[in-house]
């Protein structure tokens, strides 16, 4: 894909505009949720949250739908992708990070083999998200496997 080689005000524009539609409140209400609820621990957890009834769906899809279109600005070239994610718009890559493990997987399981293609994108083509997706995976694997207690002798 086509990639700008610098930002100009057209990117700080479109930048700013993801910005504002952050802040629309059920849109924040349900980032909110994401970021401190949806920590699975395997493939069913994230399957779960596919359910209609499960109280994550909505905020679900409104979110990894909303960091999709954000993202593929950047893998179309549309918007300076290091910009993008210099402007503070990492949350997408650090929940790509929490199905990753997964994502094979989820992928065959929902019929969907481009799903979450340009989170992906971003988290390993763009320089700035490789660098945030690296300490993101880092909290993922401590989430995933605590370290062991030491056993009192």
């Amino acid at each position: 894909m086509p990639r700008k080689k610098h930002p100009d005000h057209h990117d700080a524009e479109l930048v700013l505009k993801l910005y504002e539609l952050r802040r629309e409140s059920v849109m924040r209400e349900s980032r909110r949720a994401l970021v401190a609820n949806f920590l699975p621990r395997s493939l069913d957890d994230v399957m779960a949250v596919m359910a209609p009834d499960h109280p994550l769906n909505a905020a679900f899809r409104q979110v990894f739908s909303y960091w999709e279109m954000a993202y593929a600005m950047a893998r179309h070239g549309i918007v300076h992708a290091d910009y993008l994610m210099e402007s503070n718009n990492g949350e997408g890559v650090l929940l790509f990070t929490r199905v990753e493990p997964w994502l094979a997987a989820y992928r065959e399981a929902t019929g969907n083999p481009v799903a979450l293609r340009n989170a992906e994108w971003v988290a390993t083509e763009c320089d700035m998200g490789r660098l945030l997706a690296e300490r993101f995976r880092k909290r993922v694997q401590a989430y995933l496997n605590p370290p062991t207690p030491a056993k009192e002798g």
